[in-house]
């Protein structure tokens, strides 16, 4: 669906209002920005202030039709006050705020479990604090609205089955998780609240995060995202899992199946990197054909 009129039957946040979108000057933020703009919605970019926000910016306003308003506001999502003052320039520009992207997120690496307080901390204060200020200041006046919206917040596969090299970045996006399946279910408990939220899961992805000068062949491009999530909420789907180049859906609910089978069968945590359990693991996939 690439029609907004088609959208919009299918997704009724759409029909008015405009978009928020943090983590806008790359990678899937700023692709999401495109495709709203070029549907003629307006859009509203944060990220941090700086030549990449500004590229961003004229992107966004070369993508934008039927007069489509497009700004961007330098935020640091881990600052509270920084997301009161986007919504308030969002509200300024945009009159009503109908979609609401939580997209911004670092992956860098603090390491050990047991080192590096202050990169845990700025991993933590940017992926999940990021998403949490972004609910507190929007949500509120969205749900009391009374008019359709929607939240998207991007979580990733990693916040699921937890794999072992970037602790930090795997706590952050289970915390997203566990955030969006909580505000899914507060808000459709609220009377008269036509806001839902989704949890966007992306697969491999060719963003400014992966740090390659080339989009490796099993990753998707971040349009790709855009367009998957687009058909996802126009089903209704609250969990946004996407494939990519290299790893089907089949596979993805395998291993997530695996992951939670640590806690039921009671297996050492992350079993399926365990040396007592690798032949159990390759087992399991071969018998579903992987």
């Amino acid at each position: 669906m690439t029609d907004l009129t088609e959208l919009a039957s299918a997704i009724p946040a759409l029909a008015a209002g405009g978009v928020v979108i943090t983590g806008a000057a790359d990678g899937i933020g700023l692709a999401a920005a495109r495709r709203f703009a070029g549907l003629g919605r307006s859009v509203v970019l944060a990220d941090l202030p700086g030549a990449r926000l500004e590229a961003a910016e004229a992107a966004v306003r070369e993508a934008a039709v039927q007069g489509a308003k497009v700004r961007a506001v330098p935020t640091d999502v881990a600052h509270y006050q920084e997301m009161e003052r986007l919504r308030d320039a969002a509200l300024e520009t945009l009159g009503a705020v109908s979609v609401l992207m939580n997209n911004a997120g670092v992956g860098a690496n603090p390491g050990s479990t047991f080192k590096d307080l202050d990169g845990w901390r700025r991993l933590i204060d940017v992926n999940l604090w990021g998403v949490i200020h972004g609910v507190q200041a929007f949500a509120g006046a969205m749900a009391g609205s009374g008019a359709p919206g929607l939240i998207v917040n991007t979580g990733s596969k990693q916040g699921i089955t937890t794999p072992p090299g970037n602790a930090a970045y795997n706590v952050s996006k289970a915390g997203v998780k566990a955030f969006t399946e909580a505000l899914a279910h507060e808000l459709r408990n609220t009377p008269d609240c036509r806001v839902s939220a989704h949890l966007l899961i992306p697969g491999f992805t060719y963003t400014g995060m992966t740090g390659r000068p080339e989009k490796p062949a099993g990753a998707w491009s971040a349009d790709q995202v855009v367009d998957f999530m687009l058909e996802s909420l126009a089903r209704g789907d609250f969990y946004i899992l996407c494939p990519d180049n290299e790893t089907t859906r089949a596979q993805d609910e395998a291993r997530m199946q695996w992951a939670i089978g640590d806690v039921v069968e009671n297996r050492p945590a992350l079993s399926r990197w365990h040396p007592d359990h690798a032949d159990a693991f390759k087992a399991y996939m071969a018998a579903r054909g992987f």
